[in-house]
């Protein structure tokens, strides 16, 4: 049989050897320039195809925020508009007719002050009678005239003063500047009478105190807090004291008056309480609204 197939049979198998090798042979190269430019294509494909990807999906989301901003509008405009403001004590002041001041204002305010702090039968013990005030002025008096009207003996009772550290009739207002006004004014009531300031602005308590033991002093003008300090730190003495003008009825730029500024009034009714009240109630001294 082997004398049968020959040279062609191992010819055959000879071939389809090498044939097999150049198979394994192919496989074992590496990729030419063409294969490596079709990867690079197609990795620059893939990767641009993933870029565009999420930049669709931020349209989308973009275009489903879009209806979102205009409900935020249209809420926007159903809001209700604003408050508005509250009238402030100059608005209702200024748009109402000045009234004079009455002795049941003054009583008005001090109940209301003291019915926290003291007791019924202590408020009534406070409580001024209509003896206790001077005519009140009805708008058309200069302090000066108000004076004379009120006080028509003065001449006698500022002769008869001697007492240092002490007045006879004294003037509370709201101001330095109102305080300086009011001075002014008393020129044609006063007389020979001696007058002082009694405000804090630029003047020490000290120097006022030294000046109100330095003469006899007859009218004091000035504030209700440092008035009430002085007599406090008996600075100033009440014993020769007959007459209090409250500036009631006087304004200021803002259309306020002394009772109108929380501070002013606080100070106010605290002199009030620090021995006057006590002294009217015993008929020594009288209070009257300018």
């Amino acid at each position: 049989m082997g004398d049968d197939l020959g040279d062609e049979w191992w010819a055959h198998e000879e071939n389809s050897a090498a044939s097999e090798a150049e198979d394994e042979t192919q496989r074992e190269k590496p990729p030419t320039d063409r294969t490596k430019k079709k990867t690079k294509a197609e990795k620059r494909k893939s990767l641009t195809e993933e870029t565009v990807q999420p930049k669709k999906k931020k349209t989308q989301q973009k275009e489903c925020i879009i209806p979102q901003k205009k409900d935020t509008e249209d809420d926007n405009q159903t809001k209700p508009k604003r408050r508005r403001k509250k009238k402030t004590i100059t608005d209702v002041l200024s748009s109402s007719e000045p009234k004079p001041g009455s002795p049941a204002d003054l009583q008005a305010l001090v109940t209301h002050h003291l019915s926290g702090k003291l007791s019924v039968i202590e408020q009534e013990e406070l409580r001024l009678q209509d003896g206790g005030f001077l005519s009140s002025n009805d708008l058309t008096h200069s302090l000066s005239s108000y004076l004379k009207h009120v006080c028509p003996k003065w001449s006698k009772v500022q002769k008869q003063h001697a007492e240092k550290s002490s007045v006879v009739l004294l003037v509370v207002c709201s101001s330095a500047l109102r305080t300086i006004e009011l001075i002014k004014q008393t020129t044609a009531f006063k007389g020979e009478a001696r007058a002082v300031k009694l405000f804090a602005k630029h003047i020490k308590m000290e120097e006022q105190v030294k000046l109100l033991q330095k003469g006899v002093t007859h009218i004091g003008v000035g504030t209700p807090g440092r008035i009430g300090a002085l007599v406090e730190k008996e600075g100033l003495s009440l014993k020769a004291l007959r007459y209090v003008v409250l500036d009631w009825n006087w304004r200021d730029q803002k259309q306020r008056r002394m009772v109108d500024v929380p501070e002013v009034k606080l100070e106010l009714l605290r002199l009030l309480e620090n021995g006057i009240l006590s002294a009217c109630k015993e008929e020594k001294v009288k209070i009257g609204l300018f």
